[in-house]
């Protein structure tokens, strides 16, 4: 299938950009989106041996912990590699990186999200409060839902995004969901940082 002969291609351009998402400044005293600790522990149960399901695009996404109840729209990457998100005058919206698996299948999907908009924190805001054991259920266009247990979260400095575990090949079927973070620098009118959550499916 033409998505998984250019999957590579598609990864080599994402770790050249750093993976910035789209970001910007909201005005006067914006709230600071939450960071996880760098010592908060990990999952490190074993997946479930769940039979992977076939192919089909994730419509909404929901994480009870920290209260998103999200569409999800597909998403590409632009000319210069770097992921797209949706629109920004729509920023309770999540996005599917489309040219992946999808969310039940064997490998690493991937959701991204903005943090905040003009208007506010937005989806994926408070992504760095998440812990490990809390669920992320993803209901899919068949009507399945996959559930999916974080076993990690962590924040990175965007020139050393970690695409080889997000984009790169898994033995189990995984969820990556993606967002700005860190310290916002009024000067470029982006985050440092991505806050990355990790989850296996577990039912």
């Amino acid at each position: 299938m033409w998505w998984r002969r250019t999957l590579p291609a598609a990864v080599a351009l994402l770790a050249v950009s750093g993976l910035g998402l789209i970001t910007v400044g909201l005005t006067a005293d914006p709230a600071t989106p939450p960071r996880p600790p760098a010592d908060a522990p990990r999952r490190t149960e074993p997946a479930p041996d769940l039979v992977p399901l076939p192919r089909a695009a994730p419509v909404l996404v929901q994480i009870t912990a920290i209260g998103v109840r999200a569409e999800v729209v597909p998403v590409g990457a632009d000319a210069a590699g770097v992921l797209e998100v949706p629109p920004l005058d729509r920023p309770t919206l999540a996005g599917w990186y489309r040219h992946g698996v999808s969310p039940g299948e064997m490998g690493n999907a991937v959701l991204v999200g903005h943090v905040d908009s003009p208007a506010g924190p937005a989806v994926f805001f408070d992504l760095g409060r998440l812990r490990a054991g809390e669920q992320i259920q993803v209901t899919r266009a068949d009507t399945q839902v996959a559930t999916f247990t974080v076993d990690d979260v962590r924040a990175y400095p965007k020139e050393h995004f970690p695409t080889t575990l997000v984009y790169g090949p898994a033995d189990t079927a995984a969820l990556r969901l993606i967002t700005c973070g860190g310290r916002f620098d009024a000067a470029t009118g982006n985050y440092v940082d991505n806050v990355v959550v990790f989850a296996t499916r577990t039912s």
